[in-house]
């Protein structure tokens, strides 16, 4: 899709915005160094950001004791999950303060496109991606996929985590039963629990003991409940259900760490409505479809779209029954969004 030309005004108003931004980092940089040379910060120690508050980040040395850090200059767009080396500062009403010096290498990074067509990271260092659905707001094939090209692309673990098992009877047992069927015969595993019944949380917390895991789904699924549940002691929003749509409110308005006593972490991502896969290329939605990417490599054409070239593995395949024409139908949507932009 070509950018569109900004006109004289518009461009004023983005070079005023950017000389801003400019200006207010230099006047960061001139605070940090008159704390540096009056001898108020400390040592350099490595942290990990927790939560995000727009220009300053919460931090956790290696004792979990917190501290709320400004950013050098140039150092990136941080998240939650990322590891840092910051400068611990003196105590305000409370608050330790500080500076992050260094952001550490990723180990992994979770992404996605937002609405002013910028790819933005979600979370950083996670090694599994619980991937919450519910009755309510329904799930669907096309949403799920589009989680699991995107972890399958960052090479995280993906689970999907049914929630509101309560919500589940007679009318939709057999849905979800062969929902989660078909995932679990690609080889994804799979759990489902409930979190108004403690109880149903048993195989959950032991799998989270030994992970860095991200929750992330629609509004209204249930993963700050969920947490809530599994971690009584932190204070979490938890929204209802909208009347008339039936789709969840927003209720985590920023990411955020939790610790489990036991080991382990997760973050609670803001709900994510719609997964769009536009930034991708066709290259990579096919290789976030496992069972595709290798039937892929045996089309008779190189160039194969996999729509009526002769010698299509792909079509032969799903002749034959052996890939999903749910699954197929669900790739060639994602790649119509593609090429529609």
């Amino acid at each position: 899709m070509a950018k569109r030309k900004l006109n004289r005004r518009q461009a004023w108003r983005v070079e005023k915005i950017q000389q801003e931004k400019a200006d207010r980092a230099k006047r960061k940089e001139k605070d940090i160094s008159e704390q540096l040379n009056a001898g108020e910060l400390g040592d350099e120690c490595h942290g990990l950001e927790i939560a995000h508050f727009g220009t300053q980040v919460e931090v956790e040395d290696e004792h979990r004791t917190r501290y709320r850090c400004f950013l050098r200059a140039n150092l990136g767009s941080l998240v939650t999950g990322d590891r840092v080396v910051f400068r611990p500062g003196p105590e305000s009403n409370g608050v330790l303060s500080g500076v992050v010096e260094m952001v550490l290498e990723r180990e992994s990074e979770l992404s996605r496109p937002n609405p002013y067509n910028e790819i933005k990271p979600v979370a950083a260092n996670i090694n599994v991606i619980l991937l919450t659905i519910a009755p309510e707001p329904e799930a669907h094939r096309g949403l799920i996929d589009r989680y699991l090209v995107a972890a399958e692309n960052c090479d995280i673990e993906p689970i999907i985590l049914l929630n509101k098992t309560d919500l589940i009877g007679e009318a939709n047992q057999e849905h979800f039963d062969r929902l989660l069927g078909d995932y679990e015969a690609l080889g994804y595993r799979s759990l489902r629990v409930c979190s108004k019944e403690e109880s149903s949380l048993g195989d959950l917390k032991e799998f989270l003991n030994d992970q860095v895991s991200v929750f992330v789904g629609q509004s209204g699924v249930g993963k700050s409940s969920l947490i809530s549940t599994l971690l009584p002691g932190e204070d979490l929003k938890v929204g209802a259900l909208s009347e008339n749509t039936r789709k969840g409110r927003h209720t985590t308005t920023t990411a955020r760490l939790y610790h489990f006593p036991a080991g382990g972490a997760l973050i609670d991502s803001p709900g994510i409505r719609e997964f769009g896969l536009w930034h991708m290329s066709p290259e990579e939605v096919l290789y976030g479809f496992r069972e595709l990417r290798d039937v892929a490599g045996h089309c008779r054409f190189r160039d194969c779209a996999h729509e009526a070239e002769p010698g299509c593995a792909l079509r032969e395949a799903l002749e034959e029954g052996k890939i999903s024409q749910d699954r197929f139908n669900s790739y060639k949507r994602i790649l119509s969004t593609l090429t529609e932009l």
